[in-house]
């Protein structure tokens, strides 16, 4: 992805908002980090990864957070201390995940475990921090991220990170009933995206209706639009993003 400097908007569409998005160092959370940045958001800045964290938003602003999101104990402790320092939060954006690729017989329960404490359980725990700021919001949002593999799990090698990203879309409508009628929760199902983790993936485009894989740019885009009050009277939605891959 570029380091070029922000290309901050001139009608920014999240001016004051408040947000939390994990998995900011690379991928996905970066893209959408940036995005928000741009659209006049304060953002923190979620990542286990503290070197990469700095290096990606150095001298552009942020509220960073090196933290390891399958940490309870330590997901509140920074979750708190940054929403102090921001003056609260108002949207949530949970894009931290990790694949795994192995064959069902081949998957330990250890990597069953990894795979879905953070898929899974980690943004659980984000979300559980940052609800009682969430709860003295005027506009709040939550935006899970899952997988188009959480919809259609047709791909070898990926019933652990299919059923986590299945579990992401069963707890995003879960927790849009649970929390209405003030926090709105929404879910985008990518496709395969130009990040690393789609090493291997790459050539797999001719089940896609686009014939291309996404841009984390174009991710982060449906992230704005659920975090934007473009999208104020949608909650519970699972919005797939994926070159017509599913069609969802």
């Amino acid at each position: 992805m570029s380091d070029a400097p922000l290309k901050m908007s001139t009608n920014p569409r999240l001016a004051g908002r408040r947000i939390v998005v994990t998995g900011a160092a690379s991928g996905i959370g970066r893209a959408t980090a940036r995005l928000f940045l741009e659209e006049g958001a304060k953002v923190v800045l979620v990542d286990r990864n503290a070197e990469a964290l700095d290096a990606a938003f150095a001298g552009l602003g942020g509220i960073t957070a090196p933290i390891d999101i399958t940490n309870e104990d330590a997901v509140a402790h920074a979750i708190n201390a940054a929403a102090e320092k921001a003056g609260g939060i108002d949207g949530v954006i949970n894009a931290a995940g990790i694949m795994i690729v192995s064959a069902t017989a081949d998957t330990s329960p250890a990597t069953w475990r990894q795979v879905i404490d953070v898929n899974l359980t980690g943004s659980f725990f984000v979300v559980r921090a940052c609800l009682p700021w969430l709860q003295r919001s005027e506009n709040p949002t939550i935006v899970n991220i899952a997988s188009g593999a959480g919809l259609l799990p047709n791909a070898p090698g990926l019933v652990a990170y299919a059923a986590s990203k299945g579990g992401v879309i069963a707890m995003t409508k879960a927790l849009a009933s649970d929390l209405a009628p003030h926090i709105r929760v929404n879910c985008v199902c990518p496709g395969m995206v130009d990040t690393p983790m789609a090493d291997g993936f790459r050539t797999n485009v001719g089940n896609y209706a686009l014939k291309r894989i996404a841009d984390p740019v174009e991710i982060a885009g449906a992230m704005l639009f659920l975090t934007a009050s473009d999208s104020s009277y949608i909650t519970g939605a699972t919005l797939a993003v994926d070159g017509g891959r599913t069609f969802h």
